[in-house]
């Protein structure tokens, strides 16, 4: 069997830059669209047998209908190529309330043909999916409706809850293995993260704590390949990445992250972005990966400020060519003392960055301690609440009413904190 294996589309993505004059779309939507468009044109192309979402067509649970319309198109090409495709439902896609409907239900609702629809824990087979291959499908399990049934209260509830779900997920998943034809390919797919696995990204793009899978779980060589959605960073866990030099040994099965489709932040500046195509026999697969060109840059660099001559220049400096910038998203931390401040062009470094497809400078004077009184001379001996109190003054917060009201809540964090549980 010849599978496609992609995740983490995350199509409605418009942090950053302008609209389309012709589409209305956010440029930054057109990005994540045209990496999907690649997909799938590569699914159709390369005639698949079968294509695996693996979570996360949004990044908004309730992802405006225009946004709906462009991921609908995608996912009928495939439908009208007769392409059996697998949608599983990733944290972005479910609500958080219990009986609200998911971000793809509408292909569930309608029956689409050809598409699949994991909300729940499934076990597809031939008869489901009309081609000789066995589905495991672990779509994301939110934590709200095990908390729902759970009997253990306090600060032991949430590792409870997790070992709740991974107890109950393992017998699940070994009562599908029992039952599984030994002559047919093995496939798991699962939205979630696994122990050992790296992030590579900010995390922006998650939410809450993750349940993490064993690596002992996902490695299992009943399956044939493990197709994971929800981190960012393309890797195999159980073998070689994408990397030309990774000299990791192959083992089975290939426990496959292909990253998100896009880069989300600047935690991804230097990340390649790929899907994967692999093609699974009984005990035996082979991976190819495939990257996605013409991926949108992102840049960053950080600069200090430490001497007062030639400020502007040396931010400049700090910063690639301006052909290198063009059409990159880019940010330019810089910390200086607060006497440089009125040294600092920005509108000569905005030129500078004129053709960048969004800039951010972001700028962090630093306050002495001189300035905010002799209270303060002994900076070790401060406090949490006197440095946030310095905080406040370094960024220039002065409205008393509201420094008073983060000092109370700041107070009640910590205090918090500080009690041992019972």
């Amino acid at each position: 069997m010849r599978i496609l294996h992609f995740a983490d589309a995350h199509i409605d993505m418009a942090n950053y830059g302008r609209h389309d004059p012709q589409s209305g779309l956010p440029l930054r939507v057109l990005d994540f669209l045209k990496s999907l468009d690649t997909i799938i044109d590569a699914a159709i192309k390369e005639k698949v047998d079968l294509v695996i979402f693996a979570g996360d067509a949004y990044k908004d649970r309730i992802p405006a209908p225009t946004f709906q319309r462009e991921w609908g198109k995608r996912i009928m090409r495939l439908s009208q190529a007769k392409i059996p495709t697998i949608l599983l439902v990733g944290n972005h896609d479910v609500s958080p309330s219990i009986g609200r409907a998911h971000a793809i239900e509408e292909f569930q609702t309608l029956r689409v043909p050809y598409i699949h629809v994991i909300s729940k824990l499934s076990f597809l087979g031939p008869s489901e999916l009309g081609i000789p291959i066995q589905i495991l499908g672990v779509p994301w399990l939110p934590r709200s409706a095990f908390f729902a049934n759970s009997e253990y209260d306090g600060d032991e509830k949430l590792k409870t809850v997790y070992e709740d779900i991974q107890e109950r997920l393992s017998k699940k998943i070994e009562e599908w293995l029992n039952l599984v034809d030994p002559l047919l390919p093995v496939v798991l797919t699962a939205h979630a993260s696994i122990e050992g696995a790296k992030l590579g990204s900010e995390r922006t793009i998650m939410i809450g704590s993750d349940l993490m899978l064993s690596g002992s779980f996902v490695k299992n060589q009943k399956f044939d390949y493990v197709a994971m959605g929800h981190i960012h960073k393309a890797q195999n866990l159980n073998g070689p990445g994408p990397e030309p030099d990774d000299k990791t040994l192959e083992c089975h099965p290939p426990v496959i992250y292909p990253g998100s489709i896009e880069r989300v932040d600047f935690g991804e500046a230097k990340d390649a972005k790929f899907f994967v195509i692999a093609d699974i026999k009984r005990g035996e697969t082979k991976v190819e990966w495939h990257e996605l060109k013409n991926i949108r840059p992102f840049i960053k660099r950080y600069l200090e400020l430490k001497s007062a001559e030639g400020v502007t220049a040396q931010l400049k400096k700090a910063l690639p060519t301006p052909k290198k910038m063009r059409d990159a998203i880019v940010k330019l931390t810089v910390e200086y003392p607060r006497d440089f401040e009125k040294l600092i062009d920005e509108n000569e470094i905005r030129a500078y960055t004129g053709e960048t497809f969004e800039f951010h400078l972001i700028k962090r004077p630093q306050i002495t301690l001189a300035r905010v009184g002799d209270r303060y001379k002994n900076i070790t001996s401060l406090t949490p609440l006197e440095l946030l109190d310095l905080y406040w003054k370094a960024n220039h917060l002065t409205d008393a009413v509201e420094v008073e009201a983060l000092q109370k809540l700041a107070a009640q964090v910590l205090d918090g904190n500080n009690q041992q549980p019972g």
